[in-house]
């Protein structure tokens, strides 16, 4: 029977994070993946922001910078333009492996290929070990603090029977593809039936002559295939495509992303949930890199100081309270614009990006960011005083 401190299950950003924290503060971590490679399969587009990269080491070697944001609907089309660039699309992989080897550097031992296939509980019921599948074969190891960092799965608290299935969660398909030619400054957000009934379409530049299309649709608000609708837009070169000349995919990825808000605990006796297993996701534009690479450092952080304390709740609490007050209100404010997209009619999208026409780039990259806190939401209500825009705004504030 091996032995570690810390095992973590899922080699994500939010569990490489973990381990890469985890290591450089003495534990001994070991962390399963099951895929072949760490970003063997990409799950996500890659949009960020670049002040939250720059914080966790992420340079603009991993990145592709945006400063233009461009929104499409039925009948209209708004382009945000900036000076400098904030956001950014990152090479997912490339980030991925990086932090893989940070982890590495610092300790972690990385097992790809391995999947759990049961869970060890001590005499109190609480988890104690791990049965997994590895190139090696079976094998069992114990640790006295687990992580789950397996995304949308939740592999180990769904066997501990601690959570169930998420009901209201997106589904996104996307080719990255090869295009003739592209702006790198401008990423683009499309909306109305023709895009997704209960979500979005996107293009976003990530290098020379290189796009990821794709489509997110809202669970359980639409039952669409975002597969089919996404080859829908390209085969019918719906605007922007129109303009990258020819197109041609060379990947697909397919990802999940969980769409409750904070409702999910997430410290357990042994055991927390980081990434999108917590729910740690951005409601309004379904992203999460950012708070899975935070909150993972925070998990390891908090994790690898409770040795001492044995690991139970009370000493874990630590960093639910933190990541909670950092990005409770806000999440919780994000659901609430979102409820009203989930809504719209393609009339009602036409009149609803208008909102954005008048917003500065700051205003409107905090709003997209769900950046929410009284103080911008009240100045956006007071500058914006349309009725449309200060119905949206009002309802971000009310509690």
């Amino acid at each position: 029977m091996e032995r570690y401190d810390i095992a973590i299950v899922g080699g994500g950003p939010a569990g490489l994070s973990a381990a890469y924290s985890a290591s450089g503060h003495g534990a001994r971590v070991i962390l399963f993946e099951r895929d072949a490679s760490i970003a063997h399969n990409i799950r996500t587009s890659g949009v960020t922001w670049i002040s939250n990269m720059e914080k966790l080491g992420i340079t603009s070697h991993f990145y592709n910078p945006i400063s233009n944001y461009s929104f499409t609907s039925p009948s209209n089309e708004v382009i945000i333009r900036s000076n400098h660039a904030e956001s950014c699309v990152l090479d997912v992989r490339k980030v991925y492996q990086h932090i893989a080897f940070e982890a590495a550097q610092a300790g972690a031992k990385i097992k790809v290929r391995s999947t759990v296939l049961d869970i060890m509980r001590d005499a109190t019921g609480n988890i104690s070990g791990l049965k997994v599948m590895t190139p090696e074969g079976i094998r069992s190891i114990e640790a006295s603090l687990f992580i789950d960092a397996s995304g949308f799965s939740s592999a180990v608290a769904k066997r501990l029977g601690i959570v169930n299935g998420w009901k209201s969660y997106g589904v996104g398909a996307e080719y990255e593809c090869y295009c003739d030619t592209v702006d790198l400054n401008t990423w683009h957000l499309m909306v109305g039936s023709a895009y997704s009934r209960a979500g979005y379409a996107w293009v976003f530049p990530v290098s020379k002559n290189r796009i990821r299309v794709g489509v997110g649709i809202g669970r359980p608000y639409s039952n669409e295939d975002p597969t089919v609708k996404l080859h829908s837009i390209m085969e019918r070169k719906l605007k922007p495509l129109d303009s990258f000349g020819r197109i041609q995919p060379v990947e697909f990825h397919l990802g999940f992303i969980p769409n409750e808000g904070i409702e999910r605990p997430s410290v357990y006796d042994r055991l927390l949930l980081v990434g999108d297993c917590a729910g740690q996701s951005n409601p309004l534009v379904l992203e999460g890199i950012r708070y899975a690479m935070e909150f993972g450092r925070l998990a390891g952080d908090v994790g690898a100081r409770s040795i001492s304390n044995g690991y139970n709740r009370e000493s874990l609490m630590e960093y639910e309270i933190a990541w909670r007050k950092r990005i409770g209100s806000k999440i919780n404010s994000a659901l609430k614009v979102q409820s009203r997209w989930m809504g719209l009619s393609d009339g009602e999208w036409d009149r609803e990006i208008e909102i954005l026409r008048d917003l500065s780039a700051q205003e409107f990259l905090d709003f997209v960011k769900a950046d929410f806190t009284p103080k911008t939401v009240l100045r956006l209500a007071i500058n914006h005083p349309k009725l449309a825009a200060r119905n949206l705004f009002n309802m971000v504030l009310r509690r």
